[in-house]
């Protein structure tokens, strides 16, 4: 695990016509604050990475298809500096993960059909509070094949 990441499961209720996913609530223990919501889409096979936020708290859950969520801790004072976390997370593994500011994360996009990732920020977005890398930056020892 990487210091500050909270992996929590989510609960979904089905009945005949279908379900309710719960994804983030202001009375759950580890809610932080909300600025905005927003969904990223990937067809199978897409790699989206790496982002850093600055100052955003992302809470990230996959309504729809199944992704391979990456993280990898850049944070200069971080016990877990350096460590790499590979989570699988999607319908047949439905949980919230939560990332803290300064640890750099994508996704890749597996199985037959579009992910649909929900991420309830704790900010709005701000193009300034952002930090992007390419995929296979040598900066983060991760390869994204199988």
């Amino acid at each position: 695990m990487i210091d500050g990441v909270r992996v929590v499961p989510l609960r979904q209720i089905p009945d005949e016509r279908g379900k309710v996913m719960h994804m983030l609530k202001v009375t759950d223990e580890h809610f932080v604050g909300f600025g905005e919501i927003y969904f990223s889409c990937a067809w199978p096979g897409v790699v989206k990475a790496w982002h850093i936020h600055t100052s955003m708290t992302l809470n990230y859950a996959v309504v729809s298809g199944r992704a391979k969520l990456v993280l990898y801790d850049l944070r200069e004072q971080s016990p877990t500096r350096g460590v790499c976390m590979e989570l699988f997370i999607g319908e047949d593994n439905y949980v919230l993960v939560q990332i803290p500011p300064g640890i750099a994360n994508g996704y890749k996009a597996y199985g037959d059909k579009m992910v649909i990732l929900a991420n309830a920020a704790t900010e709005p977005h701000d193009p300034e509070e952002i930090v992007r890398l390419p995929f296979d930056t040598p900066e983060i020892p991760y390869e994204w094949g199988l």
